[in-house]
């Protein structure tokens, strides 16, 4: 078993992390949607930073992890103090993994000494929804440095890349052997099929699921997709 896999996912194949989210922003109905698909087959759950007021966040991940679900806290944040103040928010609210934020020593520093998984960014991202622009060897130097300083894994905005989204997929989750989270506009099969070629540790899926995507109802789309993702249709 390749050494990016981990106790938290133990499938051969990736894992979803259904994300309650639209355009970057959890969605004001985000505890009942995760109400009425809690017995899916996705056991990766999470939302952004924004647009939930903090004690709505705590109560849905107390909830998740009632459930039995892993959490996640996905920060679009460009700033030292906005990074900062974002691995603060998922320490308070109790979430197993900090997703995103642009890598600084200090948020770091802070994950290790809370005990927070830290998977940050790399590349140069802008905007929200985010835009990933750089070259693909400068990103997987980028994650080696932060590996090599105890990051969990990476946070990859594979198919918000301006560049050649299906090669970086490929080339980063080959080339970078800790867990790789491939984030963001998984919107279609063919996308599928290129996460289940180059194998990452998880995927998240947001919007599409509110688009409908992979299907009507949305207990529907992350069932079929996880099917689908393992190879049972």
């Amino acid at each position: 078993m390749k050494s990016r896999r981990n106790t938290l996912c133990p499938k051969d194949s990736p894992a979803l992390i259904v994300m309650l989210t639209y355009n970057d922003r959890t969605v004001s109905n985000a505890y009942e949607i995760f109400d009425q698909c809690k017995d899916s087959e996705a056991s990766f759950w999470g939302f952004k930073e924004k647009s939930l007021p903090i004690a709505e966040m705590k109560e849905l991940f107390a909830y998740m992890k009632q459930c039995g679900k892993t959490t996640f806290l996905e920060v679009v944040a460009y700033t030292e103090d906005k990074c900062l103040e974002g691995a603060k928010m998922a320490l308070e609210c109790g979430c197993d993994i900090l997703m995103g934020t642009v890598f600084f020593d200090s948020v770091n520093d802070f994950c290790k000494a809370a005990g927070l998984k830290y998977m940050p960014f790399v590349g140069e991202i802008s905007g929200r929804p985010s835009v990933l622009e750089g070259t693909i060897e400068g990103m997987i130097e980028e994650a080696e440095k932060y590996l090599k300083k105890g990051v969990y894994g990476i946070d990859l905005l594979c198919y918000r890349y301006t560049g050649d989204a299906a090669e970086l997929n490929k080339r980063f989750v080959s080339e970078i052997n800790a867990p790789v989270c491939i984030a963001g506009s998984i919107n279609s099969y063919q996308r599928l099929d290129e996460i289940k070629e180059s194998s990452p540790w998880a995927f998240t899926i947001g919007s599409a699921f509110f688009e409908k995507k992979f299907g009507e109802g949305f207990c529907e789309q992350i069932n079929k997709v996880c099917e689908y993702i393992e190879g049972r249709v």
